[in-house]
Order: structure tokens, then sequence, then C-alpha cells
């Protein structure tokens, strides 16, 4: 249900690299409805219920509040020292137009929400995880905090949170209530990852509620972000033409906010063509071997038609090996670009930079003459027997062998020998004699350990 456009250039080789890739990942693109107006009756149902019940706990006031209007900071934000500077892109703000089919109008005055044939008009704001959405899910990169202090007045979880498509499940969610007396639905979450706090305790402005997952009727990890007033109306928090004079807001995000999600260095090309809900192998590594393949990449959001990204390699000695710029023709929600590198010879720490709309983001990796060890599930494997003639055993292997693979590199960095899982014991007798470097990678999360292999 994630729609990817590619583009391959090949692009002047005075500037050092051979190749460009990359293009558009769009997220939802069939508008799949994040609720059914069934499960969001019950909902409210539910909610009413568990107001009642608060109100005669005393928990809550019964009477209407007249404070005024509730502010919201921003409820998604990057796990603490994840090596991403942003996690999120918007694909879809409310339809203020109440019409349908196809007649939609954002707070802006823009298309950028849908409707169905149903009748179903969104009523929220989705913010979806990118770049590497399953990967982001897998490792709770991108979490769901409170938008503004309240109460929880109702949460749900245990639902399967791994949806591609249209479907009858409950979505795990968070309810609360602010001192206004709106209420802001948090949906979608991950399972078994919403906050410990229960039904009527309070939480504070920023608290983390739970981890953006795909929960219910959903085609890929977001969050769907929703308020109602404290009379039951649906409001948009965002002030537009199309909307409300006035923004609930702390900071409005700008209708298009250009920005730099991550840099990364990889040692294969990036791609985003598995099946939902596979997770991405993202093959994101900071050490290579002199002149083996590099791709230097950058993963964006709002990438606005007419604007320029600027980049630069920088070698272990504050030189620059190269500068290039990347036109931009196109206005994409979320994109990625990477470039392919494979002369790469100067020891040390090397700098990839990537510049855009005013934001630098810089990406540290290495250059190494042997690869050091990453994974430190994998440090109980031995080899056997080192140095060795023909074939080479591995002990001490028992993890799920089809998560792994297998790579042999000789001193030039020069792959000679990969296997697609892993195997405990390796015919080698092809190999010349001589010094090289026995690579197991976690294709999950790209950890990996290495060995110095001599054949005699």
């Amino acid at each position: 249900m994630i729609k990817k456009h590619f583009l391959l250039i090949l692009l002047v080789p005075v500037l050092c690299f051979s190749q460009a890739g990359g293009g558009a990942y769009t997220f939802n693109p069939d508008n799949i409805p994040c609720i059914s107006k069934e499960a969001k009756a019950q909902i409210k149902i539910e909610l009413q219920k568990s107001i009642n019940d608060l109100i005669q706990k005393g928990k809550l006031s019964q009477k209407k509040s007249a404070a005024a209007a509730q502010k919201f900071s921003w409820p998604v934000k990057t796990k603490d020292n994840a090596d991403f500077t942003d996690v999120w892109a918007i694909s879809n703000y409310v339809d203020h137009n109440k019409n349908f089919p196809d007649k939609v109008e954002d707070y802006n005055c823009g298309s950028r929400t849908y409707d169905t044939n149903s009748g179903y008009n969104h009523q929220g704001t989705d913010m979806y995880t990118w770049p590497f959405t399953w990967y982001q899910f897998e490792n709770n990169i991108a979490e769901v905090i409170a938008a503004a202090p309240g109460t929880i007045i109702h949460k749900h979880d245990g639902e399967f949170d791994m949806s591609c498509d249209f479907n009858n499940n409950q979505w795990n969610a968070i309810y609360i209530k602010h001192s206004d007396g709106s209420i802001a639905w948090y949906g979608h979450l991950k399972k078994g990852s919403l906050t410990s706090k229960n039904k009527g305790d309070v939480v504070t402005e920023g608290e983390f509620l739970g981890v953006v997952g795909s929960s219910g009727n959903s085609t890929g990890p977001h969050l769907h972000f929703e308020v109602y007033d404290k009379n039951n109306n649906l409001i948009d928090p965002f002030k537009g033409e199309c909307s409300s004079n006035i923004s609930l807001w702390k900071e409005q995000p700008n209708y298009y906010e250009p920005h730099i999600n991550a840099i990364f260095t990889h040692n294969v090309a990036p791609s985003f063509n598995q099946s939902c809900p596979e997770i991405e192998v993202t093959n994101i590594t900071d050490q290579f071997l002199p002149n083996s393949k590099i791709f230097t990449a950058s993963y964006y959001k709002d990438q606005l038609s007419g604007t320029t990204a600027n980049y630069k390699l920088i070698r272990p000695n504050g030189s620059v090996f190269s500068r290039w710029n990347f036109d931009f023709s196109d206005t994409y929600t979320s994109s990625y670009w990477y470039w392919e590198w494979n002369n790469l010879a100067n020891l040390g720490i090397w700098t990839f930079e990537s510049s855009y709309q005013g934001q630098t983001v810089r990406k540290k990796f290495k250059i190494v003459s042997v690869l050091g060890i990453e994974n430190h599930e994998l440090n109980k494997i031995t080899i056997a027997p080192n140095p060795f003639e023909s074939s080479l055993k591995l002990i001490g292997f028992d993890l799920n062998k089809d998560n792994y693979k297998m790579s042999i590199f000789n001193n030039l960095g020069q792959e000679v020998f990969s296997a697609t899982t892993f195997s405990d014991e390796l015919d080698l007798q092809f190999l010349s004699k001589g010094m090289y470097i026995l690579k197991i990678t976690d294709k999950k999360n790209n950890r990996y350990k290495s060995f110095t292999l001599l054949k005699r």
C-alpha cells in the first residue's frame, strides 16, 4: 500500500562518485480510512462512560471548563540517542469539505487530505514515520508524547499492530482530556508500548504515551492525532484560510516543512521494495574497508520543487574530497537520494555533510584496515581452523540462520564471497593464499561481527 518512485541518474565522473539514485516515498496512496464510522461511534460511547465513571470517582469535574483553549506541542519525538534528526512526515490533515468523493480541502485550502466513496472525511492529522518506517517500529524510535497536560480518560491496548490494509481491528490508543474540556485521541499505537499509567491518571506535556505503530485500519506505522472540543465537536488545531483563525499549536509547523530527517552511510544502496510489514534491511554502517562500496544517502520530508541540496565529503585531515549540488525538480512529501563511491582510501574518520533549506547534518564514518566488532550477540561465535587451507567451521551460532548473511572481503576491500543465510561450514578452496575479512551481518539491523582469516 506504499508507492515508491525511483530515479537513476548518471552523473559527471569528475565529482568522484559513479551514480545517484532514489526518489519519492508515498504513505497511504490509496487513502485507506484510519477508522470506520462504526468504530468511531463506539469509541465515543466508551469515552463518555469513562468520563462518567471518573466524575463519580472525583477524578474529573462535572462542570464544563471556562479555561482558555488548550495549546499543543508536537506529539511525536525521536527516541533519545537515535541516529535520526527527525522521524515523521505528514501525509494527511483534516478534511474541511464535508462533500465526497474527491471533494477535499485541508486547513490551507489545499488537498493534503482525503475522503472516500462511503462518505468518510479524514478527521485528524496523520504523522507517519520516515525513513525506514518498519525499522523504526521494530526499534521503538518514534515515540508518541502528550501534546498537552491532562487526564487519561481511556486507553486500549493489546491489538495487532502491524496492519497493512483495511480491516475491522480496533486500534491501540490513548485518550486525554485537558483543562479546557477538549479531548485528544492518539491512535494506531504499537501493542504493549502504551504508558503504564491508567484511566484517571494525570500526564504532563511531553510525557511518554507510547510508540508509533500500525494497529487498526492502517497501511503502515503512523500516529493519527484527532481533537474534540468540550462540546464534542471536531476541531482542527491548524490555523489556515480554510480552518480556524486561531492555531492551537504552540508552534504551528509550516504547511510544507522542508527538512532532512536523516543522513546515513550504507554498504548496499537503500531500497524500499520490501512487502508490508517486512522490516527494512537498512544496510546502515559506519565502517568500511578502503576502496569498498559506500553509499551516502539523505532522507527528506517535504522536498520542494525548485530547491537545491548541497553535499560534501570531507577527508580525515579536514580537506574536501568532493562537493556537489542536487536540484529538486519535484515536490515530494518524503524522498531519499543516494550516491555510490568506491574510491575512498584514506584511513580515518570521514564526514558526509548534507545541507538543505538552512539545515546542515553531518554523518561520521570510518575507513579502516580491519572491520570491527559491532554485534555483541555474535561474540560467542568462534572459527576453526585459522589459518585454514580449504574449509572453515563456525562454532557457537544458535540464532536464526535466515536472519544473517555472510560476506568475505580481500585486503583491497573487494567482496569475494557472499551467502544470503548463515552457514556453519564454508568451502573456501577457491580462495588464493592471503588475508581476508569474514563479515556476519544481521539483516534486520545491520549489526555485524567480523573475523580476520588467513588462507594458507
